[in-house]
C-alpha cells in the first residue's frame, strides 16, 4: 500500500505537476497534501487548479492561514504576491483545509500537532542555526497520538525518524522551494543544497511501514526566472541552486 506524501508547494506549479507526474508514472493512487500551498512569487492560481482538480486530502499550512486570515496591505511580498493572483473559489478551498487531519494510519499536520509555524524536527539556536531537534523534544510532540505514521512539513527539508515506540515520522521536504530565510523567531536560513522537487513515497508491507524520499528533476531554471523577473533574487537564487 503505498501513499505519496507532498508538502510546501509554494505556488511552483512546474515543480508540482512533475512530482504528479513521478507519482503517476509509479502507479500510486494516494496522495495526501501537508500545506503551504500557494505562497511565493510564481504561479499560485494555476497550482491551486491543479490541487483542487486532483482533490487531495490536505491540511493548511501557516501561510495557507495567513492567506485567509490577514488583510492584504499587512501581508508579506510572498503572501501578497499569491493572494492577488486567487479567485474567490481558490480562498474558499483554502478556507476548507482543516489544521490537521487524519487519513487512515496517517496523522497529517503541517508543522506540529498543535502549531503550524514550529518545527518539529528542526533545533533552532539563537543564532540561527538549524540542526536535527532533541529525541526528547521531537518525541514530545507526539505524545497522544496513536497513529502509527506521523506526517509534517514547514522546515523544508527531507527527513525520516523512527520514534522510540516504532512509529514513523516523516518530512517530506518541499515540492517548490528548496531554501528560503525568516526572521521568526529569530533570522535564519534553510538551505538544501538542491532545486529539485522532493516529496515521499510511504509504503505499508508485511514489516510494517517504511519511507522512500524522491528527488525529482524538473525546470526549475523557468522558475528561478520568474521569480527574478518578479523582484524576488532570494527566491531566484533558491530556486536555482538550492542555496540562499
Amino acid at each position: 500500500m503505498q501513499i505519496a506524501v507532498i508538502a510546501d508547494i509554494h505556488g511552483n506549479d512546474l515543480a508540482l505537476e512533475a512530482v504528479l507526474a513521478d507519482i503517476d508514472r509509479r502507479g500510486i493512487r494516494d496522495i495526501v497534501n501537508l500545506g503551504d500551498n500557494l505562497s511565493g512569487p510564481l504561479n499560485a492560481a494555476r497550482t491551486a487548479d491543479l490541487l483542487m482538480a486532483r482533490g487531495i486530502p490536505g491540511v493548511r499550512g501557516n501561510h495557507d492561514r495567513y492567506l485567509i486570515e490577514q488583510a492584504p496591505e499587512t501581508m508579506g511580498l510572498s503572501d501578497r504576491c499569491a493572494h492577488d493572483q486567487l479567485s474567490d473559489r481558490h480562498r474558499t478551498w483554502l478556507e476548507s483545509l482543516p489544521g490537521t487531519r487524519v487519513v487512515g494510519d496517517l496523522f497529517l499536520c503541517h508543522a506540529t500537532p498543535t502549531d503550524d509555524a514550529t518545527y518539529w524536527l528542526e533545533a533552532l539556536s539563537a543564532d540561527g542555526r538549524i540542526t536535527l531537534g532533541r529525541p526528547d523534544l521531537i518525541e514530545r510532540h507526539a505524545e497522544g497520538l496513536e497513529h502509527p505514521v506521523l506526517l509534517c512539513g514547514h522546515s523544508h527539508v527531507p527527513r525520516a525518524l523512527r520514534l522510540g515506540d516504532g512509529r514513523l515520522l516523516v518530512n517530506p521536504g518541499s515540492v517548490g522551494c528548496p531554501g528560503y530565510t525568516d526572521d521568526e523567531p529569530v533570522f535564519h536560513a534553510v538551505e538544501t543544497g538542491s532545486p529539485d522537487a522532493r516529496y515521499a513515497i510511504i509504503d505499508k508491507g508485511g514489516a510494517g511501514w517504511t519511507v522512500a524520499l524522491i528527488s525529482v528533476a524538473y525546470d526549475h531554471r523557468a522558475m528561478a526566472r520568474l521569480a527574478a523577473e518578479r523582484g524576488r533574487d532570494e527566491w531566484a537564487r533558491a530556486l536555482a541552486t538550492g542555496w540562499i
